[in-house]
């Protein structure tokens, strides 16, 4: 039986990556967009990844970043995913020679299997909502936009939370479910017990 993996993404507080393992993530992201309220600096993400034990995947997010910024991270931290979420191209993704995922923005109109096979190389599609700007912004889109025989790794994101990820699991089955703002007290700011609550969510639906 497939278990579902989950990732607490946009960390900037040590107690927040505490309660994020101690709760079971399987994966903990952090965002390396200086425009976003969950942005950290190099400095900071090497504190918060300090508290990652082993077997809990940390995860690194940009934005068309410059290539050597991303070396530079990569050179100080223990980053272990690269997730890519602009408009970078498979060239781009695969430059930097470490594993990665790859953010589709979804909205009508999106042929997802097309944009896939632009990536073959990555380990899986991040799906989230097309708001103007980077990032879903909270945002649910149409899950009847995901083909059902797709046969890449999903990782499922965008508007989910405690309240709405068993349906969401039950009618997608994704590989994995990825949260940020909808386990916040505010922009950056994670709940322990929300986590907590969208954790047990996952475990329920997949019984």
């Amino acid at each position: 039986m497939h278990r579902t993996r989950i990732k607490i993404c946009g960390l900037t507080r040590t107690q927040d990556v505490d309660a994020a393992v101690a709760s079971g993530a399987d994966a903990v992201g952090f965002v390396f967009y200086p425009p976003s309220p969950r942005n950290v600096t190099i400095e900071q993400a090497a504190v918060l990844m300090a508290r990652v034990p082993p077997f809990v995947t940390i995860v690194a997010l940009f934005v068309n970043a410059d290539p050597a910024w991303v070396r530079e991270a990569l050179a100080r931290l223990p980053i272990q995913l690269l997730q890519f979420h602009g408009d970078e191209t498979e060239a781009d993704c695969l430059q930097y020679g470490r594993p990665y995922i790859r953010a589709a923005r979804m909205r009508a109109g999106v042929d997802l299997v097309e944009y896939a096979a632009g990536f073959p190389s990555a380990r899986g599609l991040l799906l989230d909502a097309f708001v103007e700007g980077y990032g879903g912004g909270g945002k649910v889109f149409d899950w009847s936009l995901i083909p059902p025989d797709f046969d890449r790794p999903l990782i499922l994101s965008g508007g989910l939370s405690a309240d709405n990820v068993i349906d969401a699991m039950r009618r997608v089955r994704p590989w994995a479910v990825d949260v940020s703002s909808g386990v916040e007290a505010g922009k950056g700011i994670k709940d322990a017990e929300a986590i907590a609550r969208f954790i047990s969510g996952v475990k329920d639906a997949d019984g």
